[in-house]
């Protein structure tokens, strides 16, 4: 088996049969699963879940696979939310950012959106999972995951509420979608992975409307690449958002934090 994912270019093969030696219910669904990740399937799709920020997170198929990279953009968050605040995950994915920020704080008014229905199926029954099993004081089912093209469907009463704004936006350029790994190529929806042109359009959506959503002296917080950094940092400020930039050499991320300013 480990030879089997080897070949097919699983850096940690040893890892992943083990994973799936565990995860398999029989032989056969054992062998079944092997065959899927030879082929492409990304590991956490064939198992059916992800670990991130300590949190074993669902991962239904077609969905954006949360990155262990981004763990930092949540503890950079972290730092930065009250106990209590009021939180948007948007472009929320499988919400995991969301939840494990709302478990880090502790009492969060939690709201999550995302464009795509497979990705709100996931994260409204994964938010709603672990808000009963960490024993958050979070609304649960679909009241909490908004389906909608970003802010578009979120309720009104949170405009000027947002304390912190995690938005996990697509930034690889369209022209670079046919480089990524067969895995996000083939087995992600591409609404999670395309940024534009330049990587920076959906940025530029989310900036612009970020001023009206948070609160005075909210936290706006996205991963971008190196590359990006500058015209990231532009992009925000010229919203009228003050920025900084987080890097990590551990995680291999960097993470623009921008700021709304105080009246």
């Amino acid at each position: 088996m480990t030879d089997r994912l080897r070949a097919a270019g699983c850096v940690f093969a040893e890892d992943e049969a083990l994973l799936l030696v565990t995860a398999a219910a029989t032989p056969a669904a054992l062998w079944a699963m092997v065959d899927q990740r030879v082929a492409g399937l990304p590991l956490e799709h064939v198992v059916g879940w992800a670990e991130f920020g300590g949190l074993r997170v669902s991962v239904d198929p077609g969905v954006f696979v949360p990155r262990r990279r981004t763990e930092f953009l949540v503890e950079q968050a972290t730092a930065l939310t009250r106990r209590g605040a009021v939180i948007l995950d948007l472009c929320c994915g499988t919400g995991a950012l969301g939840a494990a920020l709302a478990v880090a704080v502790a009492d969060a008014e939690l709201h999550a959106a995302d464009i795509d229905p497979p990705a709100v199926a996931c994260a409204r029954r994964n938010l709603a999972a672990i808000a009963a099993s960490a024993g958050l004081s979070l609304r649960s089912g679909a009241n909490q995951v908004y389906e909608g093209d970003l802010y578009e469907p979120l309720p009104s009463h949170l405009r000027g509420r947002v304390e912190v704004l995690l938005a996990n936006v697509p930034y690889v350029p369209t022209g670079e979608i046919e480089l990524l790994p067969v895995e996000a190529r083939l087995y992600e929806a591409r609404t999670a992975l395309d940024g534009g042109a330049d990587g920076l359009e959906v940025l530029r959506r989310v900036a612009a409307g970020a001023p009206d959503w948070l609160a005075p002296g909210g936290h706006l917080l996205f991963e971008t690449s190196e590359r990006q950094v500058p015209h990231a940092v532009e992009t925000v400020e010229r919203a009228g958002l003050a920025a900084r930039v987080a890097t990590s050499e551990d995680y291999w991320a960097t993470v623009v934090i921008a700021t709304s300013h105080r009246p």
